[in-house]
């Protein structure tokens, strides 16, 4: 787990446990991880005054004109890597070159929505991604197991065992992991929490899986749908939100089992701009050969309880407790970016709210 500190101190602690270079680590509008790679002793001067990167050489942040950025550590997410006790990782916020924010970085846009939502609504939201990935050895799934398989044809059991290790230790809870339908193919489900703090922790998984292949001699893959005839790889987000000065869940209704018409106005805005979203949480052209009907990927913007087919499930287990009742949103795949996923499907919900807005009354309003 993350000692959490700051400043000196942190840098002290670090020093004694053998860091030497730290990652300063932040995500480009495309989702991926950025690296810059600093010695221990510069950290500090970085904490205080920020490190000038060229925005115009990051893809959608800034013009060759106007491209001086600045990354800032955030103290608080300061880590060694488990795999090499030489190096840390710190996230950093991304700034204008006055130190104001930059509006285009992804994880302030998510964090100051969150803020806004919590401040005008009184609203919490927090998510539990299912992200799968394949393995591959020479362009091929690793194994030919399937669903639920077992070893020795399951032949990922101790890569997802170590995989689970790393994640806990970045702050992450794993609940279970199995293999997945399609041959090569792997899901390690963590416990959801705030929206913030689980994007960041996808962040870290999307790092584990794919460092932790290397040393398997394997590749680990996030796209979408990198097999024709098989299943692709979806992100299943479950959400919900809580409300802040109770820590209750919003989405549960009076009669038990039930969902609130808070959620249903929250179920009619994810319906309602869905084909916005879709832009944000499928954004390769790959990401469209996932969508397509026979792999329990949705096709249709439809809603419904217990149903994999449906854009949105409302899973019936769920419902038997009050603080476990939940959505579950099946369109997005891992190759999305986190922040802005999760920005954008909590900007539907809450505009469905404000709306008013009922779903379709296809699916009943009770679990069948």
């Amino acid at each position: 787990m993350a000692k959490e500190m700051a400043g000196l101190e942190m840098i002290d602690y670090a020093k004694k446990k053998g860091v030497k270079y730290v990652f300063l680590q932040f995500t480009d509008i495309l989702g991926r991880l950025r690296t810059i790679t600093i010695t221990i002793e510069r950290l500090q001067s970085y904490i205080e005054e920020g490190t000038a990167v060229d925005g115009s050489s990051i893809e959608g942040f800034a013009k060759i004109e106007d491209s001086d950025l600045v990354l800032k550590p955030i103290p608080r997410s300061f880590i060694q890597l488990p795999w090499n006790e030489k190096v840390a990782r710190i996230i950093c916020e991304v700034r204008q070159a006055d130190g104001s924010p930059f509006e285009g970085d992804p994880r302030y846009i998510l964090e100051q929505y969150l803020l806004k939502v919590e401040h005008d609504m009184g609203l919490r939201y927090y998510v539990g991604p299912e992200l799968e990935f394949f393995l591959l050895r020479e362009d091929k799934p690793a194994d030919n197991a399937f669903y639920y398989a077992t070893a020795p044809l399951d032949k990922s059991t101790g890569y997802r065992i170590e995989m689970a290790d790393y994640i806990e230790y970045f702050g992450l809870l794993p609940e279970y992991l199995h293999h997945e339908v399609a041959p090569g193919q792997q899901e390690i489900n963590f416990r959801f929490g705030d929206a913030l703090t689980i994007a960041d922790g996808v962040q870290v998984y999307k790092l584990v899986a794919t460092h932790l292949a290397e040393k398997y001699g394997l590749v680990a893959t996030f796209m979408p749908k990198p097999f024709f005839g098989m299943n692709g790889s979806g992100m299943h987000v479950h959400q919900s939100v809580f409300f802040a000065d109770s820590n209750e869940n919003a989405f549960a209704g009076e009669k038990e089992g039930t969902l609130s018409e808070l959620a249903f106005n929250f179920i009619a805005g994810l319906l309602k701009y869905a084909p916005a979203i879709t832009a944000i949480t499928s954004p390769t052209v790959n990401s469209y050969k996932r969508l397509v009907p026979g792999y329990e990927a949705p096709v249709y913007i439809a809603w419904g309880y217990g149903n994999r087919s449906a854009l949105i499930r409302v899973p019936k287990y769920a419902l038997k407790s009050k603080s476990r009742i939940r959505i579950e949103y099946r369109s997005p795949d891992p190759s999305s970016n986190p922040y802005l996923a999760f920005a954008v499907m909590l900007a539907a919900g809450i505009q469905g709210i404000k709306e008013e807005l009922e779903p379709p009354r296809t699916s009943s309003k009770e679990p069948l």
